[in-house]
């Protein structure tokens, strides 16, 4: 389809320019562990004060709380340690509004402790005092497992009060002032720490975690030796890259499109996580869309027509990329999606808009591959092996959902 590959070179990463983002994304890490780098560096190497990955022994009953995703979710995990293994789990899902995200911090804990106290009641377990884990995606400063100061908000959070304060302190300020139930908050995990415990609860292998969801990051087992911001030289540490912000310096611009920063400025943090806006769920529908209204404006597309639905953002939606995409009923998806915005599509706009798909969701999985590329890298360096042999936890609706 010559007339959007014209259009869409600009997305077309060659290998020798994944070799280079791959390049400068491990001189971001080499940056971001320094002590005297760290404070100017993008990609900020955050230490999470966890030590090791899980051995398969550990066993209790314990509270989970998750936010930052696609949606909060509250789960009671029971591991047993019977004859084998056994991970008992009841989950509950949680909705946010809106008005929540945006809104005064106190008001998004209260949410948070309320939607905690209802999980207990219906668990039948307000009078036990379980441990809880909070995992909470968003870049945090920590000194021990059970602080987190938030850095900034990113994604769809942006609740005022809450940056630059510890999030373990705001929400049990929130439980204690309900009074009906306690609760032991143990730690505050990255989403990209957890998936690295989960998956190396079953393999000892595992020792990089990684999210491609409505946001991307990863996390991986670094030497403390290189840990210049931790006292010590003994053993690892895992290291939350939040490799979201890689770009934030300007360290992309040549690989950004005018639709990237089109996605940037319509943003709640412009100028920030301008690598996860290329990549993440979030965005990558809005990306699309960007992309089919000057199309259409052009008049490559839908003989130029242009209707109000395919010129309201969020319109385009991600799972709509994702159904698109799908080898046998995609072209099919694409005609319902199309004709649902009212531009009444031909058979060619739907092959083109699955093309258009395909060259944004090939480009986020391609600079994904070449950040993870410098995690094992620098994972291959530090182990001085010629052949590394690890494994990687991966998690995210992105990921899940996209065929």
């Amino acid at each position: 389809l010559p007339q959007i590959d014209k259009y869409l070179y600009a997305m077309r990463l060659s290998d020798e320019t994944l070799l280079d983002v791959m390049a400068r994304f491990r001189r971001e890490m080499k940056n971001g562990l320094s002590r005297d780098f760290n404070p100017t560096a993008a990609v900020k190497m955050l230490p999470t004060f966890v030590r090791s990955i899980p051995d398969g022994s550990e066993k209790g009953d314990f509270i989970a709380l998750d936010l930052g995703g696609s949606y909060f979710r509250i789960l009671r995990v029971k591991v047993s340690h019977e004859k084998k293994q056994t991970v008992q789990m009841e989950s509950e899902i949680y909705n946010t509004p809106e008005d929540i995200m945006h809104g005064s911090g106190t008001r998004l804990f209260d949410h948070v402790a309320e939607c905690l106290g209802d999980f207990m009641e219906k668990q039948q377990i307000k009078d036990k005092k379980l441990p809880v884990g909070f995992t909470f995606s968003f870049p945090c400063r920590q000194s021990k497992l059970d602080e987190g100061i938030l850095i900034t908000w990113t994604k769809r959070f942006k609740a005022s009060g809450v940056e630059g304060a510890d999030v373990v302190r705001l929400l049990n300020k929130a439980i204690k002032k309900r009074g009906d139930y306690d609760a032991d908050i143990m730690a505050v995990v990255n989403d990209t720490v957890g998936t690295m415990m989960t998956c190396g609860f079953d393999d000892q292998r595992c020792e990089i975690g990684l999210i491609i969801g409505t946001g991307t990051n990863a996390c991986y087992m670094e030497e403390m030796r290189h840990i210049d911001l931790v006292e010590g030289d003994e053993g690892r540490m895992c290291i939350n890259t939040e490799w979201g912000a890689f770009g934030d310096d300007g360290s992309l611009e040549d690989i950004r499109t005018e639709f990237d920063r089109e996605i940037d400025r319509g943003s709640l943090n412009p100028g920030k996580q301008l690598f996860e806006k290329m990549v993440s769920g979030l965005y990558m529908g809005e990306l699309v869309r960007l992309i089919l209204v000057k199309m259409a404006k052009e008049g490559l597309l839908f003989e130029g027509r242009i209707t109000p639905e395919l010129l309201t953002k969020g319109k385009f939606e991600t799972k709509h990329v994702s159904a698109i995409e799908k080898s046998k009923e995609g072209l099919n998806k694409a005609k319902e999606i199309l004709t649902r915005l009212g531009v009444e599509p031909s058979h060619e706009d739907c092959i083109a808009v699955q093309h258009v798909c395909t060259i944004v969701s090939f480009r986020s999985a391609n600079l994904v591959a070449s950040t993870l590329g410098a995690i094992l890298n620098q994972l291959r360096d530090n182990k001085g092996v010629g052949r590394l042999r690890t494994t990687v936890g991966v998690d995210g609706s992105l990921y899940k959902m996209h065929p």
